[in-house]
C-alpha cells in the first residue's frame, strides 16, 4: 500500500480557505500550533482556560516538518500527525518535566497513491480525533485517537469530501462537503451507523453548497454557496431544522476581499439572529477581523492584534471575542475584544427573516424549489479598519471598533424565490 499525501491542518486548498494559525479544542480550553525557532519547527501547546494563557513547547529529538499537523486534545495532550517512511504516524505528546513524552498510537496507510489525508477539526468532548483520507473516487473517515486498538477505519464514502463540521455535542454527526458529478453538496455522516450518509444542504440543483460553521445552541449555520450568484460563491446563513430560507446578506460581500467565518457566539439558545459571528477578512490592504450578526445589516470591522494567529478565536457566551496572538515580546497572548452591542431593530423595519428575494424553506420530503437567482448587485468595496493591520501594527491589546465598510447599494427588486435548506436527515439520524 502507498501513503496519502499530507495536507495542512486547517484550511483546505480545494475550498480556497487560508490555513488558521493554530487549532483550538471545541471548548476553547487548549490550543496547539507548529511554532518556529529559526528554521526549525516544533509543537506547542497553549493553555487558555486559566487566569493567564501560557504556552508549553513540546519539541522532540529532531525538528518537525513544516507540513506536520498538530491538534490539542481535551486532556491537554497534543496529537501529532507525521509522514514517516511513506506512512502516516499518529502520536500523543505531553510535557514530562524538562522533556516531552510521546505515546505512539499507530499508523495509517492509504490504498491509493493519489489520496490525501488530513485531520478533521477537533471533536466535541476532546477525547477522540478523526482524519479524512480523500481519494479520487471515495473518502475514508478514520478514528486516529481515542480508539481501543489504534487507528480505526470508520467509514468509506463515495465521492471526494472536504470541510468537516460537527453537528452535535457527542461527536456522532459530522457534516462533510461531498463532490460528485461535478457538484459539491454538504452531507451528514452518522459515525455510529457505519458512516450512514444523508443530504444536508440542497439549495439548488446546480449549485455548490458547503457548510462552514454550525452552532449547537442556536442552530445557526454559516454556508458558502453560488446559488444566488451562479459562478460566484456567497456567504449565507440558515438555521438547522428551520422552515425558513437560507439568506445571503449583501453586507457579507466585500470586493477584492476573502471573508471567512471562524467562530460563532455560543449560548444563544433558540436565538440564532442574535449570535455574533467572527470573520477573518483578507484584502489587498491587510488582514483584519469582522463581526456580524444575522439580525443586523452591517459588518463591524475591528483591527486584529499584532501577531494574531489568523483565523483563530472563540467567543464567550456573553459576547467577548478572544483572539490568540504571539509576538516577540508576548509569545503567548489572548486579546479580549468586545464588539459593539447588537443594534435594536428599527421601528417598522423589515424583520431578518423576510429579506427580498428569499422564499420559505421547503420542509423534508417536499423536494427542492426553483433555482434562486439574486439580483445582480455589485458588492461593497472592502476596507480595513482605521488602524490597518501591518507587520509593525499597534500593540497587542484588545482591538477597538473601527470604521465599517462602505454600505452595499440596496438590492434591486426581485420576485421572491425559494432557497431551500434541507435538514431532513438530522431528525431521522438522531436517536435516543
Amino acid at each position: 500500500m502507498t501513503a496519502c499525501a499530507i495536507e495542512p491542518s486547517a484550511g483546505h486548498e480545494d475550498d480556497g480557505v487560508a490555513p488558521a494559525g493554530c487549532t483550538l479544542t471545541a471548548d476553547g480550553a487548549y490550543a496547539a500550533r507548529l511554532a518556529s525557532a529559526g528554521d526549525s519547527w516544533f509543537p506547542e501547546r497553549w493553555t487558555l482556560d486559566g487566569p493567564e494563557p501560557y504556552a508549553v513547547p513540546l519539541p522532540r529529538n529532531q525538528p518537525e516538518e513544516p507540513g506536520t499537523e498538530v491538534q490539542p486534545m481535551g486532556d491537554g495532550r497534543v496529537l501529532i500527525h507525521r509522514l514517516v517512511a511513506g506512512r502516516h504516524a499518529f502520536s500523543l505528546l505531553y510535557p514530562t518535566g524538562p522533556g516531552t513524552g510521546e505515546l505512539p498510537l499507530g499508523v495509517v496507510e492509504c490504498r491509493d497513491d493519489t489520496a490525501r489525508l488530513r485531520l478533521l477539526p477537533p471533536a466535541p468532548g476532546g477525547e477522540r480525533a478523526y482524519a479524512l483520507a480523500v481519494g479520487p473516487r471515495s473518502t475514508t473517515v478514520w478514528l486516529v485517537a481515542g480508539g481501543a486498538f489504534g487507528p480505526e477505519r470508520l467509514a468509506e464514502l463515495p465521492g471526494r469530501c472536504s470541510g468537516g463540521v460537527w453537528l452535535d455535542r457527542t461527536g456522532r454527526l459530522l457534516a462533510l462537503d461531498r463532490e460528485t458529478g461535478g457538484r459539491t453538496k454538504a452531507v451528514a455522516v452518522d459515525l455510529e451507523r457505519g458512516g450512514e450518509m444523508s443530504p444536508l444542504l440542497q439549495i439548488a440543483a446546480d449549485s455548490d453548497d458547503r457548510l462552514l460553521l454550525a452552532d449547537h445552541d442556536s442552530g445557526l449555520l454559516l454556508i458558502r454557496s453560488d446559488a444566488p450568484s451562479p459562478g460566484q460563491d456567497r456567504l449565507g446563513w440558515g438555521v438547522l431544522g428551520s422552515t425558513l430560507p437560507v439568506r445571503f446578506p449583501e453586507c457579507l460581500r466585500l470586493r477584492d476581499c476573502t471573508v471567512t467565518p471562524f467562530a460563532i457566539q455560543p449560548g444563544q439558545i433558540l436565538t440564532p439572529e442574535s449570535c455574533a459571528v467572527a470573520l477573518r477578512v483578507d484584502g489587498p490592504r491587510g488582514r483584519w477581523v469582522g463581526v456580524w450578526r444575522p439580525a443586523e445589516r452591517r459588518v463591524h470591522h475591528l483591527a486584529a492584534p499584532e501577531g494574531w494567529l489568523a483565523g483563530t478565536g472563540l467567543w464567550t457566551p456573553d459576547g467577548v471575542l478572544r483572539l490568540p496572538y504571539a509576538t516577540e515580546d508576548v509569545p503567548c497572548g489572548v486579546a479580549q475584544v468586545s464588539p459593539p452591542a447588537a443594534a435594536a431593530p428599527e421601528p417598522g423595519g423589515m424583520p431578518p427573516h423576510s429579506e427580498p428575494g428569499q422564499g420559505p424553506v421547503q420542509g423534508p420530503g417536499q423536494g427542492h424549489g426553483p433555482d434562486a437567482r439574486a439580483a445582480g448587485v455589485a458588492p461593497a468595496t472592502g476596507h480595513p479598519p482605521e488602524q490597518a493591520p501591518t507587520a509593525a501594527g499597534h500593540p497587542p491589546q484588545a482591538p477597538q471598533p473601527a470604521s465599517p465598510a462602505d454600505p452595499a447599494p440596496p438590492p434591486a427588486p426581485s420576485a421572491p424565490r425559494p432557497v431551500p435548506l434541507q435538514e431532513a436527515p438530522l431528525g431521522r439520524l438522531v436517536t435516543n
